[in-house]
């Protein structure tokens, strides 16, 4: 399967709860597809409308994951700990990867500079060094969730 993916990047998750929720720069938004929401209610033994609502003209994600007044940090956001991190939805096991896809169909993985546990130098000793092995696993882990892309 072809793929281009971002050379010398590293990443390693500084548990700084960014990607969890809203920044000035940014509203974030959780989107859950309907087997995420599933797993999530079957493991919290909550309601999907307990943590999440329907999300309009997202597909093929179908809600979004509330957040808390206070802060617009994610529900499952305790103490800047993920408390449903093994059973997180697909868009958090990206973060801060996203993938898209060119006129020819490639896929293609970018990665964001918002996050502060990603280091684009040769140089970097912040984390690991992301090898294609990495994204051709993310990109199977997709096409597991979305059926087929």
């Amino acid at each position: 399967m072809r793929f281009e993916y971002p050379a010398n990047v590293c990443f390693k998750c500084v548990r700084c709860g960014l990607c969890c929720g809203d920044t000035e720069q940014k509203a974030r938004h959780i989107l859950l597809l309907k087997s995420d929401a599933d797993q999530i209610s079957a493991q919290t033994n909550q309601q999907i409308d307990a943590f999440a609502v329907k999300a309009a003209d997202k597909a093929p994600y179908i809600y979004e994951m509330k957040k808390k007044q206070q802060d617009g940090k994610c529900i499952f956001l305790l103490s800047e700990e993920c408390s449903i991190y093994e059973h997180r939805p697909l868009i958090c096991r990206f973060y801060p990867i996203e993938l898209s896809t060119n006129e020819e169909g490639a896929y293609i993985f970018k990665v964001t500079d918002e996050c502060p546990g990603v280091c684009r130098s040769e140089f970097c000793d912040l984390g690991e060094r992301l090898q294609p092995e990495f994204f051709d696993a993310l990109l199977n882990l997709a096409r597991d969730r979305f059926g087929v892309l």
